[in-house]
């Protein structure tokens, strides 16, 4: 049995995110665990466009800003976190969109069942879990078997952006990131934070705490 990158969590429903799921999901949802071989990225937003996999994307509101903003790639959001599932379904619905499907699961399953090598244009993965503890370094999501699954479904040229205000972590992912052999960096070591990942509420409390956010974009050869 593979060792999850997340903890689950459920939370506590609004009455406008019960709401969101009971009417929403069966439109712009997926269950990772329900899926049987590769996912029909054409299919599943009724057109053929470069594709993000924007993994733990929690509330939704940095995915939402992003695909409103970016109109021409559609965006397949991951997520275990029910409050954040509905709470975009719900974002989806007021802003519009019409290119995010949410899946509910294991990103790493997803990718590795699920999705097809090459098929990916980005893979974003902002504030992922650091499991700051020694004994539960395994379960991070930037680590290398993990690292070359994301990668290998990404095209050349694609982009692995991966964000964390854990400045231990940040440099555990600098130096995975780069000794990846088909991933590489443009920058010198960590990048500017691109225009178009948004501050979030999550960012600015870390910034109040004196964590800055540490960015990396690695490029597929």
């Amino acid at each position: 049995m593979s060792i999850r990158t997340f903890h689950p969590r459920r939370g506590r429903l609004s009455g406008r995110h019960h709401d969101a799921l009971d009417r929403l999901h069966a439109v712009h949802g997926l269950v990772v665990a329900d899926l049987v071989g590769p996912l029909d990225l054409v299919a599943s937003f009724g057109r053929s466009a470069p594709v993000v996999l924007d993994i733990g994307f929690g509330m939704g509101d940095a995915t939402a800003t992003m695909a409103a903003a970016d109109p021409g790639r559609d965006y397949l959001a991951v997520e275990v976190h029910t409050p954040g599932i509905a709470n975009l379904l719900a974002l989806i619905e007021r802003d519009g969109l019409t290119n995010v499907r949410v899946a509910t699961g294991d990103a790493l399953d997803l990718a590795r069942r699920c999705l097809s090598e090459n098929s990916l244009d980005a893979v974003y993965a902002f504030f992922p879990d650091p499991w700051p503890k020694t004994r539960h370094h395994k379960r991070r999501l930037i680590q290398p078997d993990h690292v070359a699954l994301l990668r290998s479904r990404l095209r050349r040229g694609g982009r692995l952006h991966c964000t964390t205000d854990w400045a231990p972590y940040a440099e555990v992912m600098l130096t995975t990131l780069q000794a990846d052999p088909e991933l590489v960096n443009p920058h010198d070591g960590f990048a500017p934070r691109p225009a178009y990942r948004p501050e979030t509420k999550f960012e600015r409390r870390g910034l109040r705490a004196g964590r800055p956010a540490y960015d990396l974009i690695l490029v597929r050869r």
